[in-house]
């Protein structure tokens, strides 16, 4: 479905789908963008991409799913929510032909939000002297 080059925006790469598969990626991005408006848009590893304090999230349009990237990890009761949507390695695969999860979808880009703001707020604490 996608072109072999490298889409310039996140425009561009939905722009090349048929318009009942661009509605579900422009609905996901819709949804992305409400829970975390501050996040800058690239593409990255050819895919929309979305970054604040990092990589946020990921995700793909395929013939029969969604692909939703980076794996779930880190709170249980939202690795459960996910479990029947992830492959083996863990990433979440949403079939077109089923409703979108939104709501599942914002509950994991907040725990992402969470898990970035942790990890920028980490490395931004100065290292703990040790006492002589």
């Amino acid at each position: 479905m996608v072109a072999s080059r490298v889409p310039a925006s996140i425009d561009a790469y939905i722009a090349g789908f048929p318009p009942d598969v661009r509605a579900i990626l422009e609905e996901i991005r819709a949804t992305v963008r409400t829970v975390a408006p501050d996040a800058s848009e690239a593409i990255s590893y050819g895919i929309p991409a979305f970054k604040l304090d990092g990589a946020l999230v990921y995700f793909a349009a395929f013939k029969q799913h969604v692909g939703f990237y980076p794996p779930v990890h880190g709170d249980a009761k939202l690795e459960k929510a996910v479990a029947r949507y992830a492959n083996d390695k863990g990433n979440l695969r949403f079939p077109l032909a089923e409703p979108m999860p939104l709501a599942l979808i914002r509950r994991i880009v907040r725990h992402r939000l969470k898990q970035n703001r942790a990890a920028a707020n980490a490395a931004a604490k100065p290292p703990r002297r040790s006492r002589p």
